[in-house]
Formats: C-alpha cells, sequence, structure tokens
C-alpha cells in the first residue's frame, strides 16, 4: 500500500496495557497520556476508569487539545472487581451490570462515544445456554443505558483457556450469535476482535473476522504468548510482537491486515479503530514497546 494506513483506519492504543500503572483508575494517567498524544501516528486512544473527576476532566481537555479520539474500556473494571455479567446469581450479576454502568458514565465524562466490556467466565458446557441468556440480557440492558446518553456498547471476544481469560465468549461464532440476538433491539451494539487473542481461540484471521465481519466495528492487535508456560507473558497477557514463544508478529499482522481490508473493514471513507494493546514485560520501556508496534504495523502495511 502506498498511502499510510491511517488513510483506512484511525490507529489508536490501549493506554491503560501500555502504561499498566494507570489500569486501576490511579497512577500517571495525564502524564502518560500526554506522551501518546504527542505523537502524530496515533489518531486515537483507549482509557479506563479514572476515579479523579478533575483527571478525567484534565485527560478529556489534554485528548481535545490533541485533535485525538476517545474510546473507553470496562474490562479493567471487570476483571478487577471479578465481576461477571453472566452469572447466574442475579445479585453478583447486577452489581456487574451496575460497575459497567458507572464505567459509562465515566465514558461519558470523557467524551468516548461508547464503552467496551467482556463476557465473564465460562462456567462450562453445562451452564452455556443459560449463560448466553444471561449475558444478552445484561447486553441488552447495558445498551439501553447507554443509548439514552446515545453511546454504544461493544463486546471483546476472549479465549476459553484455563491460562488465559476464560471466558465465556469465547469463540467467535457464539459471539456472531450474540450479537444477532442483541442487535434485534439494540443497533448500538457491535463486537470487538483482538490479533492477540485469536491463536488463544484456536481461530484465524480468515475464520473470524469473515464470520463476525457484519458485526465488527472495533479491532485490537497485539502478540501472545501459548507454548511456553515459563514465559512472563503466558496467556493473555499482550507482550510485544516478535518476542520469544509470541505468536504474532509481522507475518500474522499482514495476514489479519489483508482480511480486514477484504471484508470492508478498512475503509478510507469510514476509517474506524484499529488499536496495538501490548503490554511492557519486568525491564522493557512503554515506549519501546510501542515504538515496536508502530514499525511492526508499518512493516506489515507495506506488505499488504
Amino acid at each position: 500500500m502506498n498511502e499510510p494506513i491511517q488513510h483506512y483506519a484511525r490507529i489508536g492504543i490501549v493506554h491503560f496495557m501500555a502504561y499498566k500503572a494507570c489500569m486501576g483508575g490511579d497512577g500517571p494517567i495525564l502524564e502518560t497520556l500526554e506522551k501518546i498524544a504527542l505523537d502524530p501516528y496515533f489518531q486515537l486512544v483507549e482509557v479506563t476508569q479514572i476515579h479523579d473527576a478533575e483527571t478525567r476532566a484534565q485527560a478529556r481537555a489534554l485528548l481535545t487539545a490533541a485533535h485525538m479520539d476517545i474510546a473507553f474500556g470496562a474490562q479493567p473494571i471487570l476483571l478487577g472487581g471479578q465481576w461477571n455479567v453472566n452469572s447466574p446469581d442475579a445479585d453478583h450479576r447486577k452489581q456487574a451490570i451496575d460497575a459497567v454502568k458507572g464505567g459509562i458514565d465515566q465514558a461519558e465524562d470523557l467524551g468516548a462515544p461508547g464503552c467496551a466490556l467482556l463476557s465473564g467466565a465460562d462456567p462450562g458446557p453445562e451452564g452455556r445456554e443459560q449463560g448466553v441468556d444471561l449475558l444478552v440480557d445484561s447486553l441488552n440492558q447495558l445498551c439501553k443505558f447507554a443509548g439514552e446518553k446515545g453511546m454504544s456498547i461493544v463486546l471483546e471476544t476472549f479465549d476459553r483457556l484455563l491460562f488465559g481469560k476464560n471466558c465465556l465468549i469465547g469463540p467467535n461464532a457464539l459471539a456472531v450469535e450474540v450479537s444477532s440476538r442483541v442487535r434485534h433491539q439494540y443497533p448500538n451494539f457491535g463486537l470487538m476482535l483482538d490479533l492477540s487473542h485469536l491463536p488463544l481461540q484456536g481461530e484465524t484471521s480468515d475464520y473470524a473476522l469473515g464470520l463476525a465481519r457484519d458485526h465488527l466495528v472495533h479491532i485490537h492487535i497485539g502478540n501472545c504468548v501459548m507454548s511456553n508456560p515459563d514465559h512472563p507473558a503466558y496467556g493473555d497477557n499482550h507482550p510485544r510482537f516478535g518476542c520469544e514463544d509470541g505468536e504474532n508478529d509481522v507475518p500474522e499482522t499482514v495476514g489479519f491486515l489483508r482480511k480486514l481490508l477484504d471484508i470492508g473493514y478498512l475503509d478510507p471513507e469510514k476509517r474506524p479503530i484499529v488499536s496495538f494493546e501490548v503490554a511492557p514485560m519486568e525491564g522493557e520501556s512503554s515506549e519501546i514497546i510501542i515504538a515496536n508496534a508502530k514499525r511492526t504495523l508499518d512493516e506489515a502495511w507495506a506488505q499488504v
């Protein structure tokens, strides 16, 4: 491709993974957001909970001044609180839904147009049918709540592995089924797929993206480690591209981008979101990991 990928998508980065000290809602949020905002490679940044209202206001002002779009992820809220939006325990599920609603309120404060989340734990074969029904009900409630604010809800698909996140959603075929049910009533819903998760899901880019093409509204790219249990990033931990024992590097990114083009996701008219989700391992610099991701994407795009 002669044109930069930014012509086809808004390139973003998941702030709370690149700078994990900020994941809990505190830490050097403004300082690290400023580092991202100073980099014209990025048009978008994905943030999560920010406990202090004044810091949220300053973050919004900083990113507005930088002419950057904002996306919001409630995944750390759910994972950190061990909340399960498909729990069979009614009280727990209500609290999980309320936790995401709190994230939606923060997303609104920040100027984000929607909120992403993940499903809860996989209950096993015997509980999956009920779990899917409960998940659909929770998503319907969240879509109604978000829709009243003019906002959207995005479900990210994860793995079902004990050394990963072991989520109900899970396989992308089931994600599409859930999305079809929710969209029947709430069109402000869609799916997020992540290149990092495809090896953990046992799915190829061609299969997963082809299946989810009509439901895709958000994309993440990154890496994972599956083959070495002793690796510090074993499981769903988003190490740098090309790390030892990692599953994704330039060739896998090339295949992923080609399929995104093929299904019409990458589009100069729409310029949808493609965000890096990468995290430094111990002893690594966030800035070096971000530079690694940018080089990987540029090299892959040049081959598409």
